[in-house]
């Protein structure tokens, strides 16, 4: 059987060791949206940014949008592709270029969707994101040996319906580990 098949990191959480020091992923929960012999593909879910909002991006890509669609906070999604637009969402998956990760979530970047967003016609559950993560052949697994992160199945209650100050601490906690005692120490048995 296939390694990627057995082993698939898709439809995990990636969530950072305490210890991992690049300030791209400090403390990130990022959703494995595509793991494969090329790569891994990846959208952070706990950090918005500073000082966008979506109607920025409305207004640049000059769509209409109504006054709540506006409001939606844009995501860190990681530092590649930071220039681009990313939609990690439940039903419906319909939209051209729409990955579906599971049966209840996929991951669009194409203009349809915006758009509907934009008019409050989109997904009733959505993290608009700039830029992703991503990892070259086997580089992930290798970081994950090194302790840089843990695993978690997909929960979309995290996704969804955690704020996004809290999604690494509950993260962890779906693993059975208490936030308070992960140890940036790493060790092997």
């Amino acid at each position: 059987m296939d390694y990627f098949i057995e082993n698939s990191l898709k439809k995990q959480l990636l969530i950072a060791m305490p210890g991992l020091a690049d300030p791209n992923f400090s403390r990130t929960v990022t959703c494995i949206c595509e793991h494969t012999a090329e790569g891994t593909v990846g959208i952070g879910i706990n950090r918005t940014h500073p000082d966008l909002l979506c109607r920025d991006i409305f207004e640049e890509l000059k769509i209409r949008y109504t006054p709540e669609s506006g409001r939606l906070p844009i995501h860190l999604g990681g530092p590649v592709h930071i220039d681009e637009v990313f939609v990690l969402h439940g039903p419906p998956f319909g939209w051209d270029g729409c990955l579906e990760i599971s049966g209840s979530l996929a991951l669009s970047n194409t203009l349809d969707i915006l758009e509907a967003i934009a008019e409050g016609r989109g997904p009733d559950s959505l993290i608009i994101s700039l830029g992703c993560a991503g990892w070259g052949p086997l580089q992930l697994e290798a970081e994950i040996k090194q302790n840089v992160w843990l695993t978690c199945p997909l929960k979309k209650e995290i996704l969804f319906d955690t704020s996004v100050e809290s999604r690494w601490e509950e993260a962890v906690r779906i693993i059975g580990i208490d936030p308070a005692l992960l140890s940036d120490t790493a060790g092997h048995a």
